[in-house]
């Protein structure tokens, strides 16, 4: 609830969830066999999630809550992020693009498709 995730189905015996946000959906698993959740001051892996207010979305896991690891805070590949921990100690980045900026401009570097 804190991060605004809508459960939309749940699979098995409540082992895995289906979880709305948006137009798009992401299903988590709970903790069992091989997976175990990160222990204290470990980083297992990344999320990011593309919100269209960062701002409002922060206030919203903030008062529900969430742990904030990293504030809204502007980048200069166009994005405005933070970073907040769930009950779980799972870190989720949420993402507003502010402007769209060549990769060059920051130091990436753009790559064709063919």
């Amino acid at each position: 609830m804190a991060f605004g995730f809508a459960e939309r189905v749940r699979i098995g015996e409540d082992h895995r969830a289906q979880l709305s946000f948006g137009d798009g959906a992401v299903i988590v698993g709970d903790v069992r066999q091989d997976r175990r959740p990160p222990r204290p001051g470990e980083v297992t892996h990344s999320v990011t999630v593309r919100v269209e207010n960062v701002g409002a979305h922060y206030e919203r896991s903030r008062d529900h809550g969430a742990r904030i690891i990293m504030e809204p805070t502007d980048f200069e590949y166009g994005e405005r992020q933070y970073t907040a921990e769930d009950l779980a100690g799972h870190q989720w980045t949420f993402s507003e693009t502010l402007a769209d900026v060549a990769p060059e401009e920051w130091g990436g570097t753009s790559v064709a498709t063919d």
